[in-house]
């Protein structure tokens, strides 16, 4: 039962933490301190870690799939659903970065979080979400999923809103958690479609039924797809559902790195590649991920070139990031995307643990206008940093080089793909390293502009988040190796990803790629290198030698104002859906539905009966010589209603 031990350490966890929350409160002494309940979190996920390792090196290598089953969960009707946990080739990547990323992020929180009074509570959240992530990536159903699906939902509302003493905080986690809503009713119609169609919710009958029966209808299957997508785009930020997830930097940064990186963002990519056999059978849907996908890494990318916090900066790269995927899972390169979906979380962690380090040295500032000068200050900061957004940014042999150039060559060249969708996705590209090295510039080169005060207190992060950057830095380095190309390891340098994950994807399916000559794929991937190297010295030229202050966005005009204010999207949602929305619920929801309707019903029932019983109330005088006549007046009644009937 090793997979249910790896599901529940860290629930066990977040009880033991969860139960110690309650009665330091009620007792106003603490049990055991930030330190006791950091090592019981991160012991937890470790522990998952290396089960996980063991599971997957071991065990998985001698079969395809490991299923393992608790009990019978419900039996209803047509449908009979265990709890039942499944590890095969696609869930074993998942599993790794999951447990692995997440080990890093809880020991970083050991540094980060000290010295916060609801310390305890943040380990109990953070080993929650992790549990709740675990359920999603093993099931085997798409009900079990669900639950995990909703409780990484709720975990997010808990840890964005951490501090929710601060309204703007625990506003953000109320939009994570709405948003997310609109997501979910979109996963459930396609779960309900798929049972009603089908008679069964487990991933593989699921996955097996639209592989052996291509000729179904092909409007519902379809619609389908596009139900789970739109899901997706909730759990993975994608247009129209993306506005919740910058907004999420609210939280400690941790967090953040917790849900971009390893966990909730990843969600949607994982489920779109979990049915992958669905999506083969759906065309149009295809289709519909793709350009999605592509809209949106090229949107988000456009948004981060003038963003100033140094967290919404990384922000608006991970919706760009995660629409990378998608345009990889849209082309039909399943395994391309999960690739994408790894050297990510080593990356984008790096960068966001980073970005908290940073944030640490300054004091609690954010603004990267009132940064400068930081690589003499915080080295070991400055060179991991460095590392991943070179990785990010697309050069060999980082991480991202090879799976980012893998996934606009699946674009460029999958019957799936689309010649327009590679150019926007190598624009995108172009964005992406020169945002990021942007960042780059503005933190820790030039000149220091912020106060004495913040200049006389900035310092080197202690171990505890120093160790877990250069792991994480090394990773960004070395992660994408396993998926270099035939194209370039010629023939003597093994493709692990393809011997671990194409065959996983293809049993449901082959997609094929047009026939093109080494020329052009050596082309393209020299395009690639050559986008990455442009937008270095883009952004080098602009910002390596910045002096005195930057312009005050006040001052944006333009595309300058467009793009600093996000295209205006969070303010034409608030007048389109969310004020209508209010107004239609308190003009007529309350004031008439509520108040008049059935609160008028209610009180009128109530004062309608009141008037009854005061009527009657008087013939109750307490005279028994008025009791005696009422009775002889009912009698002669009676007597005269017999009469007259009979």
């Amino acid at each position: 039962m090793e997979l249910f031990i790896i599901v529940l350490l860290p629930l066990i966890g977040a009880v033991s933490n969860g139960i110690v929350t309650v009665i330091n409160a009620a007792r106003g002494k603490q049990v055991w301190g930030e330190k006791t309940a950091g090592v019981i979190a991160f012991g937890a996920v470790a522990a998952s870690f290396v089960i996980s390792v063991y599971m997957v090196f071991v065990k998985l290598a001698h079969s395809e799939a490991i299923s393992q089953t608790a009990y019978q969960w419900m039996a209803v009707g047509g449908l009979k659903l265990s709890i039942t946990f499944m590890l095969d080739h696609i869930s074993a990547v998942m599993l790794l970065v999951v447990t692995g990323v997440s080990s890093v992020i809880h020991f970083y929180s050991i540094g980060y979080i000290h010295g916060d009074e609801s310390s305890v509570r943040y380990f109990s959240y953070l080993n929650l979400f992790v549990f709740a992530m675990l359920l999603l990536i093993l099931g085997d159903s798409m009900p079990l999923m669900f639950v995990g699906w909703e409780g990484v939902g709720l975990c997010s509302y808990l840890l964005i809103g951490f501090w929710y003493k601060d309204e703007e905080k625990a506003i953000a986690g109320k939009k994570a958690f709405i948003v997310n809503r609109i997501g979910d009713f979109g996963f459930l119609l396609g779960m309900f479609l798929i049972f009603a169609n089908i008679g069964s919710l487990t991933i593989a009958d699921v996955n097996h039924y639209f592989h052996a029966n291509p000729g179904m209808t092909f409007f519902w299957i379809n619609v389908t797809a596009i139900c789970l997508f739109i899901g997706a785009t909730g759990k993975s930020a994608q247009i129209p559902l993306y506005v919740w997830l910058p907004d999420a930097m609210a939280g400690p940064t941790p967090v953040s790195a917790l849900i971009h990186a390893a966990t909730m963002v990843t969600a949607g990519v994982y489920m779109v590649c979990r049915f992958h056999g669905l999506f083969l059978a759906a065309p149009i849907a295809m289709h519909v991920v793709l350009w999605i996908g592509a809209l949106t890494a090229f949107f988000s990318a456009t948004i981060a070139i003038f963003q100033n916090d140094i967290k919404k900066v990384l922000a608006y790269s991970t919706v760009s990031q995660l629409g990378f995927m998608f345009m990889a899972a849209g082309a039909g390169a399943f395994a391309i995307a999960l690739f994408h979906l790894m050297t990510h979380a080593f990356f984008k962690a790096c960068l966001f643990l980073g970005s908290g380090s940073v944030i640490h040295g300054m004091s609690g500032e954010q603004d990267i206008r009132f940064m400068g000068g930081l690589k003499s200050k915080m080295p070991h900061t400055y060179w991991t940093f460095l590392v991943a957004t070179i990785a990010i940014a697309g050069f060999p042999p980082f991480a991202a080089f090879f799976s980012k150039d893998e996934i606009l060559w699946n674009v460029f060249a999958s019957e799936y793909g689309n010649k327009i969708v590679w150019v926007i996705g190598a624009i995108a590209a172009l964005f992406t390293a020169f945002y990021m090295f942007r960042l780059v510039y503005l933190t820790f080169f030039g000149e220091f502009r912020g106060t004495h005060e913040q200049e006389h207190h900035l310092h080197e992060s202690p171990k505890t988040m120093t160790v877990p950057l250069m792991i994480l830095a090394v990773l960004s380095t070395i992660g994408g190796w396993i998926g270099i190309p035939k194209l370039l390891s010629l023939g003597f340098i093994p493709n692990v990803l393809e011997h671990y994950l194409e065959h996983a994807v293809s049993k449901y399916g082959e997609v094929h790629l047009h026939h093109y000559s080494h020329s052009i794929e050596y082309g393209l991937m020299g395009l690639s290198v050559a986008i990455a190297i442009a937008g270095w010295f883009f952004a080098k030229r602009k910002y390596a030698a910045i002096k005195g202050q930057l312009p005050d966005p006040a001052t944006y005009k333009g595309i300058s104002k467009l793009l600093y204010n996000k295209y205006w999207i969070d303010e034409l949602y608030m007048k389109i859906v969310v004020n209508p929305l209010k107004s239609l619920s308190t003009n007529v929801f309350l004031n008439i539905t509520d108040k008049r309707l059935i609160d008028g019903v209610a009180n009128g029932s109530a004062s309608s009966w009141g008037r009854v019983a005061m009527m009657f109330s008087k013939l109750q005088t307490g005279n028994i010589q008025s009791y005696g006549f009422y009775m002889i007046v009912g009698a002669a009644l009676a007597v005269a209603f017999i009469w007259i009937i009979f």
